[in-house]
């Protein structure tokens, strides 16, 4: 019975002292199950903590990338719009060098005119130098005016101001008596355009100039040939009268 109790006994600690055993194995794989897991989860904390990092290095990277770009878009659309407003600009002044030379074309490219109801082709330097010498005229200066019409029929004898031209410079000369001139101009008026509205007054300053050179029988035929050919006129009207004064 003692030596079964013992036995027992022994058994008992032979038991608790493979628990023991067994307990520090089980603690042992435990702790380096644990460790491992430290390992691990501290492997995956680096590798994620290295995945973030290059991460982030690559998102600066195309972030720099992406501001360099915008950047030479900047750089890009400055130039452009230099460039552009350049552009307006020559535009800008080509179109106004083309105004400025239809401008001067139209200054100097003939035109249609209308002087003492009559309407004909002209260019601007007749024009403007038929009325400088009609504006001398009837300043008064009719030494002026006489050296002003007398030149435009020289310069554009052509010209469909020289009728109107040959009038006032047989009144210029009248005025400065220099009758027999002024009586030239008038006819040669009267044979440029008889049909002209001045005509019966170009006559009638004929009769005029003849009166003041005391031909009476010039004047009164020239007053007749007045009265005959343009009898509606007030200077038909004008030379009747003279006539009758010249019987």
């Amino acid at each position: 019975m003692r030596h079964a109790l013992a036995a027992a006994a022994l058994a008992c600690a032979s038991l608790a002292s493979v628990g023991a055993h067994a307990a520090l194995f089980e603690d042992d794989e435990a702790r380096r199950a644990i460790l491992d897991l430290r390992q691990r989860v501290e492997a995956m904390r680096e590798a994620t903590n290295q995945r973030l990092t290059d991460e982030n290095g690559q998102l600066r990277r195309s972030l720099l990338d992406l501001q360099s770009q915008i950047e030479a878009m900047r750089g890009d659309l400055a130039r452009m719009t230099g460039q552009n407003e350049q552009l307006t600009r020559t535009v800008s002044d080509m179109q106004q060098k083309q105004t400025d030379v239809d401008d001067r074309l139209k200054k100097s490219e003939p035109s249609t005119v209308a002087v003492d109801g009559r309407e004909f082709t002209a260019d601007p330097k007749e024009k403007a130098e038929f009325d400088a010498a009609l504006g001398v005229f009837r300043g008064g200066q009719f030494a002026q005016a006489q050296t002003a019409f007398a030149g435009f029929v020289k310069a554009h004898p052509q010209s469909g101001y020289n009728p109107s031209a040959l009038f006032w410079l047989g009144n210029a000369q009248y005025a400065t008596r220099n009758y027999n001139e002024a009586i030239a101009n008038f006819r040669s008026m009267l044979s440029l355009a008889p049909d002209h509205a001045k005509a019966p007054e170009a006559v009638l300053s004929i009769a005029n100039c003849q009166i003041e050179l005391k031909d009476t029988r010039a004047a009164r035929r020239t007053l007749e040939d007045l009265t005959k050919a343009y009898p509606q006129s007030e200077a038909a009207q004008a030379g009747r009268e003279r006539l009758a004064r010249l019987k």
